[in-house]
């Protein structure tokens, strides 16, 4: 059996993510899909919270990656808050690969020395697509190379856990714990092995005499056992009783620089980042993202209720 692993195929096509070899797609905003990067994450503001992204990578490159995400969770309040659920689904589309992830996850908060301890688990369907009919190679016939449309699903498991502090957090997770073995078409002639990627993730907030200012830091790292990718940002952030906006700068050692702006008003959430690779790529062929969110109380039994916050640290 021809074993065709993802990466493979993307250097045949002349294909190049920009990270230093990862399955998962990197958002620059990582900070607001932290219940996707961790899965403890889930419910932690105890509200009802629903993040997007879209990001199109390398601008003005033919077939060049193109992602859009959607998560959602909240606390279980006729549980507890201890208890949160969330879901989500994922389309990257590469070349002629295309990366659909479709889950479900649950996380449980404690209370311990002063802030919050968290542990989760997501079940997830991989769901893969290639398109051979694009390939065009000079021998034809070659079974390592499909010729028409394959695909082929797996099943998943992420977990992690994460600690909450009163100005800080701190996490650390493990996607694809299965090293699920995706097969593509009906033949399964071609497969491809998805390797176990681990996360580090964190940040801190610092706060200023001003009331109404302050700088939110984060961090991530994630890495294959084979290669590495982090990324750290710095967001200077104004907050007023009619809503937040900010601005900040983001690094990626060896790989990219990224200017953020956005803010949020009456619980709608709005960003948006560029990219700018700095391995020699222009500067006009960076990435776009968006980030767009939406966050309410929707406890029915708290006073007050629906008020639109978030005391997600970001």
């Amino acid at each position: 059996m021809y074993r065709v692993r993802f990466l493979f195929f993307v250097i045949l096509l002349g294909f190049c993510r920009i990270v230093n070899a990862q399955f998962d797609p990197a958002f620059n905003h990582y900070w607001t899909l932290q219940s996707f990067y961790n899965p403890a994450a889930a419910g932690l503001t105890g509200m009802l919270e629903v993040q997007g992204g879209y990001a199109m990578q390398l601008t003005g490159y033919e077939h060049a990656p193109v992602t859009m995400i959607v998560t959602a969770d909240l606390p279980l309040w006729m549980i507890g808050p201890a208890h949160g659920v969330g879901a989500g689904f994922l389309n990257d589309k590469i070349g002629l690969f295309e990366h659909k992830k479709f889950f479900f996850q649950y996380a449980y908060h404690q209370k311990l020395w002063g802030g919050r301890l968290s542990i989760g688990a997501r079940a997830a369907l991989l769901a893969e697509t290639f398109d051979g009919s694009g390939v065009d190679l000079e021998t034809s016939g070659d079974p390592a190379f499909p010729s028409s449309k394959v695909d082929g699903t797996a099943f998943d498991l992420d977990a992690g856990i994460r600690y909450d502090g009163k100005d800080w957090y701190a996490g650390f997770s493990m996607l694809h714990s299965l090293t699920p073995l995706v097969e593509l078409g009906d033949e399964k002639v071609n497969e491809y092995e998805i390797p176990q990627t681990y996360y580090l993730t964190g940040g801190y907030n610092i706060h200023f005499r001003n009331p109404l200012l302050s700088m939110q830091t984060s961090a991530i790292v994630r890495s294959d056992l084979e290669a590495w990718r982090g990324d750290i940002n710095a967001r200077l952030v104004y907050k007023s009783p009619k809503g937040r906006i900010y601005a900040g700068l983001g690094y990626s050692p060896t790989i990219s620089a990224s200017v953020f702006i956005g803010g949020d008003f009456h619980g709608i959430q709005l960003g948006y980042c560029y990219e700018l690779y700095t391995g020699g790529i222009g500067a006009l062929q960076g990435t776009h993202e968006l980030s767009i969110g939406y966050v309410t109380d929707l406890n029915l039994f708290k006073k007050g209720r629906n008020r639109h916050q978030s005391v997600r640290l970001l």
